[in-house]
């Protein structure tokens, strides 16, 4: 590990400042980065335990529970919360159209209402998904503009030296390839973490339109 950090502490000692700023903009790219992608890991995860326990417990309930038990076993699942949305509906109307036979009056009003939740819910879980595709797009182009600038360095260091030799543009060099490596390194995490939750998304939202359907199919056997 020691012989690895040596040649690094070496080749950045030879950067000008240039790259330097560049090497921090990167830095400052990949922490976030790094720092939202387990964020977003540790999210998906307990959004899939909840919704699976969810799941579970609907099943295992016949009719139409409160949610507020539901809410015990699994709290923060995307399916409780537009449950929860056409649950209330459902129950305000039928406190409505009780006196005319207990029917519901509008399945599309539930409908709706549900919807609406599974948007708040998509939502909240893109919540800075953006920025992965960001630094996934921009940090190449930066680590490039640091690439570029130490090849113009080690032309600079040949055309001053007085026999072309590699000591002439080795500091150039080493702003280059640091540079380019450091623009790699940000951008192959963050389009991997991007595409990878991109499709937990689409596939709960995918979820959530099928719990929706399900549910009103249901209000309209029992109540339509």
């Amino acid at each position: 590990m020691l012989l690895a950090v040596t040649p690094l502490a070496k080749l950045l000692s030879q950067t000008g400042w240039v790259a330097r700023i560049v090497l921090v903009l990167l830095l400052g790219f990949s922490v976030f980065s790094w720092a939202l992608i387990f964020q977003k890991f540790l999210m998906f995860t307990r959004l899939e335990r909840q919704t699976t326990r969810f799941l579970h417990f609907l099943r295992a309930n016949k009719g139409l529970p409160d949610p507020s038990a539901a809410k015990v076993v699994a709290d923060g699942s995307p399916l409780l919360a537009i449950y929860t949305a056409g649950y209330g509906e459902w129950h305000s109307q039928m406190n409505a159209t009780n006196p005319h036979g207990g029917k519901v009056w509008s399945l599309r009003a539930i409908t709706a209402r549900m919807q609406s939740s599974s948007g708040n819910e998509v939502r909240g879980m893109e919540r800075y998904l953006p920025w992965l595709a960001t630094t996934a797009s921009v940090t190449p182009f930066i680590g490039l503009f640091g690439t570029v600038w130490g090849v113009m360095d080690a032309f600079a260091g040949l055309g001053e030296g007085s026999a072309s030799t590699i000591r002439a543009v080795a500091p150039g060099m080493a702003e280059a390839l640091i540079a380019t490596a450091a623009g790699l390194f940000c951008a192959i995490p963050a389009v991997i973490a991007y595409n990878h939750f991109v499709h937990h998304v689409r596939e709960l939202a995918s979820r959530m339109d099928a719990f929706t359907v399900e549910f009103v199919s249901q209000i309209e056997k029992q109540f339509g």
